[in-house]
């Protein structure tokens, strides 16, 4: 019974040895410090941060890595980095300590704003046009004259062709009843359609609109929105980013963050690309959000309010959300969801 007790206490005690030394080898000797403690900066100013080393072990060398981008720091191993051309948003800084034959990776976050706020836009309208009221419009896109709609709901959910000027639904393709269709794009003769919460999106031909094929997001979080500049596919997700996806295989390559000069935003809906920038709906807000694609910022707004009074109310009426622009001759249209109204409209830059 001894010889057991004993054997058990060395085992124990060997173990606790084994746990206590990967605790060590697991400790971390440094810390970053952030300048004056400023964890949010606005473009065009200078990130700085220095290596707390209060044991004053020798530091053979150390790595600065944000964004992806390597900045190698002699003694006293300090960082200085002017913001000017990174995108916006949350970020995380790391520090790779190499010592005495180890390395630390330290890191904190922070976050980059934009440094002007955005610029405040109104409207008028140049005409009115029919829509179906029956339509919960998720996705708008012109391919030519002739208007695409992707239409929600579980049950209810479509992919429609519309002679916009009369409102008539020239074709209209029935979605499987399991999924609630999002936004849509054209893009080389296809239609690309999201669903919200299957994390499954459809392609479709765009003369016929027969099902050539589906495409999965791994990545981002739900299906809101999409658009495209010709090469690149951008897709929202309900979250603060905007993925950009590979034309060819629409796997999710990268993203934006969309960032004031105050904080980051989120619940952008329908996209829209227009002269090189990203339109977007905000979920529950009467405007477009107007947004930088190349680091996310939100330059402007356009204020729709009133917009919704000018349609026929009834009780299935609901948000402003669907975006259309006609590039060749600068037409830009906007709908919502149950509205029996599409509206053309000219932007007024005050």
């Amino acid at each position: 019974m001894n010889i057991r007790n004993s054997l058990i206490i060395i085992i124990l005690s060997t173990l606790i040895i084994s746990c206590g030394s990967n605790q060590e080898k697991k400790k971390k000797y440094f810390s970053l410090s952030i300048a004056d403690g400023k964890t949010k900066l606005t473009l065009g100013q200078t990130l700085k941060a220095t290596i707390v080393n209060n044991q004053n072990i020798k530091i053979d060398s150390v790595i600065y890595i944000l964004a992806n981008k390597k900045s190698v720091a002699t003694p006293p191993f300090e960082y200085s980095e002017k913001l000017d051309d990174e995108k916006l948003g949350n970020h995380v800084i790391q520090a790779q300590v190499f010592y005495d034959g180890n390395i630390d990776t330290i890191s904190k976050k922070i976050t980059l704003l934009n440094n002007v706020s955005p610029k405040l836009y109104s409207y008028t309208i140049k005409a009115e046009y029919p829509h179906d009221k029956e339509a919960f419009t998720q996705g708008l896109e012109f391919s030519g004259d002739t208007l695409y709609e992707s239409t929600g709901k579980k049950g209810f959910s479509s992919l429609r062709k519309v002679d916009y000027t009369t409102g008539e639904v020239l074709v209209k393709k029935e979605i499987a009843k399991q999924y609630f269709a999002e936004g849509i794009t054209i893009l080389n003769d296809k239609v690309m359609q999201l669903t919200w919460l299957a994390k499954e999106g459809f392609i479709y031909n765009l003369a016929t609109l027969e099902k050539t094929g589906s495409f999965a997001y791994t990545q981002s979080k739900e299906g809101w929105g999409l658009c495209n500049d010709g090469k690149n596919i951008y897709k929202s997700d309900g979250t603060d980013k905007i993925w950009i996806l590979d034309p060819n295989t629409l796997a999710e390559k990268h993203y934006i963050q969309i960032t004031t000069n105050k904080s980051v935003k989120s619940r952008f809906n329908e996209l829209e690309w227009v002269d090189g920038k990203i339109y977007a709906n905000t979920w529950q807000k009467d405007g477009i959000a107007i947004i930088n694609p190349k680091n996310g910022a939100l330059e402007a707004v356009i204020d729709l309010s009133g917009l919704r009074k000018k349609v026929t109310q009834h009780d299935q009426i609901d948000v402003l959300n669907g975006i259309a622009y006609k590039p060749d001759s600068k037409q830009l249209f906007v709908t919502g969801k149950n509205w029996d109204k599409l509206f053309e409209i000219e932007v007024i830059k005050k």
